[in-house]
Order: C-alpha cells, then structure tokens, then sequence
C-alpha cells in the first residue's frame, strides 16, 4: 500500500521527482489551484521522464491545455446533477444508482468528468447523515436492482468503512448487485489485501469490480496481482477505459490493452467517449474515429476483447453505445447488407450467390466455417 504521503501533490513534488521541468513550476501551480493533482508512487514509477509523449504522464501530469476550457465544455457534463434525489446518490435509470461515497481519489486523472467537484480541498466522504439519507432513498426504491459505488474511488477508503457500508447494502433486499468502480489495482494494488477483500464480501450481494485503465503498462505485475486477488475471491471483474489522443488511440493500443485485461480475467466493457469536462479537449478523439477504431479492433483481436465504444450524452440523458453499424440497411426484400470485418460488403441471405468468395484469392466456406 502507497503511503498517501508519499503522492506527488504539487508543482514542487512533480519537480522533485524528475517528472516536470522547473520551467513549468508556475503553470502547474496554477492548474493545481483548479483541479486536484495526485500521483502514487506507483504510477510515477511507470513514467518514462525522458519521452515527451509518455502515455501515463499524459494521464497525470498537469497540461497548461486544462486552463483553456472549450465553450461547449461544462463543469457536469453528464448531468449528474440533475439526477440526484439526495446527496450522494444519483438516480438516472430505473434499476441502478450510484453512490457517490467520496470526493477523493488515490490519483487525479488530467480528463475526469467529475474534476470540478474531486479533490481533497472538498469534503473527504459523505457525512454520516448524508450517507444515512442516501442509504434509505435507495431502501425505499424497490427498483433499484444495482448499487454501484463511485466517488471519488470508494477503494480510498478504509476496509472497516468499506464492511461498514457492504453490511448496510445486505439489509436492503431489493439490491441484489453492488458495482465497485475503481483504480486502485493499479495505482495502489496494495491496497487490494485480505482485509479489504474480506470488506467486499460482507454485503452477500453479488459483488462485481469495473477496473478503470487506459495504457497496457497500467497492467503491471503487481495490478495483475492485486485484479487476481479480486477473481480468485469470487469478484468478476469488468473494464472501463477512456478514449484519449495520445494514450491509446490507435489499434495496436487498444488491442494490447483490451487482451491485457481478457488475460488478468478481466471482461472489457466499455470504452467511453471522452466527456466535455472542461480544459479536456486535448484528450478528445473524433467520434469517427474511435469509430474507425472498433472496426479494426473487431477485425483484429478475439470477440472476448471487444468493449462497448459508448457516448454518455450531455445533460444528463445517459449512454448510448456510438459503435460501427455492420448492417448498411435493407437492400431488398427481406435482403440485408452486411459488412464483414475486412471491410467487405455482402448481401444476407445470399441472392443468387454461391456460398463462398473467392474474389481476394480467399476462399471462405461458409459451409465449414465457425463464428469464433
């Protein structure tokens, strides 16, 4: 476990540790009187100081892009707040909520959504009340299937708060999934330990932890560790990573990522869009083509590597997944078009085609082929 005193919080720790050049002092206390800066030892470790590009630094390390905020950028950019009953909760579909448990994080990412309201200058967690209050909304909301647990990075807190609150969710019988959204396995995955492992399973819910990574050298030996600690607990495990220029987006990329998670046992799920958080538009990659980039990830790694590519729509009107459409529209009666992931287009059914094509000099006999 990373000893918080340890985290890179300032212009003058980034310095000290050889990863900001003195030249940038100002800007980066300037970008640190906005939004919250933090870095563990172990992300640190992973940053190459000598390559300008470095995708984890671009992660974490202060950018003077973020005092430049785009007009269409806002401070709730998924609307959160618009759904939100009582504080800590946010209800936006008919069987899930959040609960947002906290404010802080074990690291800062440079392109949070949420980075105008996290940080340590804020309230640390809810307030015993406020968490009192929130408990019993989602008590009294027999619709409420799925409690997923958010902040901040609910892994912050401590095991015995953690069982404190897993121990609460088993008295609500309606909630029959607790989600764990979270970083710590890699920032932090001495954290994952068996005391915190014991927390989890408190609640006798079906527990499930999305691990939020975007770089494959995020997945270290020892994240792979801690994400083994997890499953072999008996928590699946699911992705969450974030489209961003500079980090992951090219198909090398994402394939190394999404098979690095496949082979820690962990599921891809989604790969977000970028949301319009303000000074975040040096991250954004163009819809088409992150687009483009499913095409070629569906092309080239197995179906068990492939997230959903999804957009969460500003104002609060929730997710919808904006990946390619392999089916052009009918083409007859009855007839489809149907794209292949080569790029190839092909008619379904078959109109007055033998069942195979060979126009490439590839011969694909449908008769013996199996969709893997």
């Amino acid at each position: 476990m990373t000893n918080p005193s340890s985290t890179l919080r300032t212009a003058a720790d980034l310095i000290d540790a050889g990863l900001a050049p003195q030249a940038r002092r100002a800007e980066i206390d300037a970008i640190g009187k906005t939004y919250a800066i933090g870095v563990t030892a172990t992300v640190a470790g992973l940053i190459d100081p000598n390559d300008p590009r470095d995708p984890i630094a671009r992660q974490f390390i202060p950018d003077i892009a973020e005092l430049f905020p785009r007009p269409e950028e806002r401070s709730d950019p998924i609307g959160d707040e618009v759904f939100s009953p009582v504080e800590g909760v946010v209800h936006r579909y008919p069987d899930r909520a959040l609960l947002k448990l906290l404010h802080t994080c074990p690291v800062y990412c440079r392109f949070c959504f949420r980075r105008a309201v996290v940080g340590p200058r804020g309230p640390a967690h809810l307030a015993p009340r406020a968490l009192d209050a929130a408990l019993a909304y989602i008590a009294a909301q027999p619709n409420i299937w799925e409690v997923i647990l958010t902040g901040g990075d609910p892994l912050t807190l401590s095991p015995r708060r953690i069982g404190e609150l897993m121990l609460r969710l088993k008295t609500i019988d309606h909630v029959k999934i607790v989600r764990v959204h979270t970083r710590v396995p890699c920032v932090d995955p001495g954290v994952i330990d068996a005391a915190m492992i014991e927390s989890l399973g408190r609640s006798g819910k079906a527990v499930y932890v999305a691990l939020h990574a975007n770089h494959p050298r995020e997945l270290t030996g020892a994240a792979r560790a801690a994400c083994s600690r997890l499953v072999e607990a008996g928590f699946p495990m699911l992705s969450q990573s974030v489209l961003l220029a500079g980090v992951n987006d090219d198909v090398e990329t994402l394939s190394a990522l999404m098979r690095g998670f496949v082979e820690a046992r962990i599921k891809p799920y989604y790969l977000h869009h970028l949301d319009l958080a303000p000074g975040t538009a040096h991250f954004r990659v163009d819809i088409e083509r992150g687009r483009e980039l499913m095409r070629q990830l569906r092309g080239r790694v197995s179906g068990l590597c492939q997230p959903t590519y999804m957009l969460d729509i500003p104002g609060g009107h929730g997710k919808s997944p904006i990946g390619p459409n392999y089916l052009d529209g009918a083409a007859g009666e009855a007839t489809f078009r149907v794209t292949d992931y080569k790029g190839r287009s092909h008619l379904y059914p078959p109109v007055g085609q033998a069942l195979s094509d060979d126009k490439n000099g590839e011969t694909a006999a449908f008769s013996d082929q199996i969709m893997l």
